[in-house]
């Protein structure tokens, strides 16, 4: 004989019919023990880690909103602060510009008025100088005529004969 075994000669494993018997009711108590005391727990930590990671994603959900919320919102902020800037800028530089309007109106006006004042100061001080000049003038001519008066004076007939000039000066008018 062969004492060579042949594939074919084993047979498979095939549990007899009460082994199986067995293991159908050992895995149906089994099965019965797990519905009853693991399968709800299982479930229900299942259900509620379902509900938290549903939460969860609502609350990021809400989350992104929120920040895209607050990013428009920083946006209009800042859109509206670069409007208000240029529009502060935009004031100062008309308020500066009427402030130099002004100051150059009232640098004309006080130039006009201290030239106005320093023409009328010069024409009175020249109104002043040729009266004084005239003054002296005729003071210098009394002075001149006296000193010519006294000389051509100074004997009877140098007298005699302007008199005598003078009469004839008034009787040819």
């Amino acid at each position: 004989m062969n004492t060579f075994l042949l594939a074919s000669d084993i047979p498979l494993v095939m549990p007899e019919f009460g082994l199986m018997i067995w293991m159908l009711i050992t895995f149906v108590i089994v099965l019965l023990l797990l519905r009853r005391y693991a399968w709800k727990p299982i479930l229900k930590m299942i259900k509620t880690r379902e509900t938290s990671i549903e939460e969860s994603l609502r609350g990021a959900e809400k989350a992104r909103d929120e920040i895209k919320e607050l990013y428009a919102n920083n946006e209009r902020i800042i859109n509206e602060a670069r409007v208000e800037r240029d529009k502060l800028i935009k004031d100062s530089n008309d308020a500066k510009e009427t402030i130099i309007s002004e100051a150059k109106t009232k640098a004309k006006t006080e130039a006009d008025r201290i030239v106005t004042s320093a023409r009328e100061t010069i024409n009175n001080e020249k109104m002043a100088a040729i009266t004084e000049l005239k003054n002296q003038v005729a003071a210098l001519s009394i002075e001149i005529a006296e000193k010519i008066l006294k000389e051509h004076l100074s004997n009877d007939e140098n007298q005699k004969a302007l008199v005598n000039n003078y009469v004839k000066d008034i009787n040819l008018n």
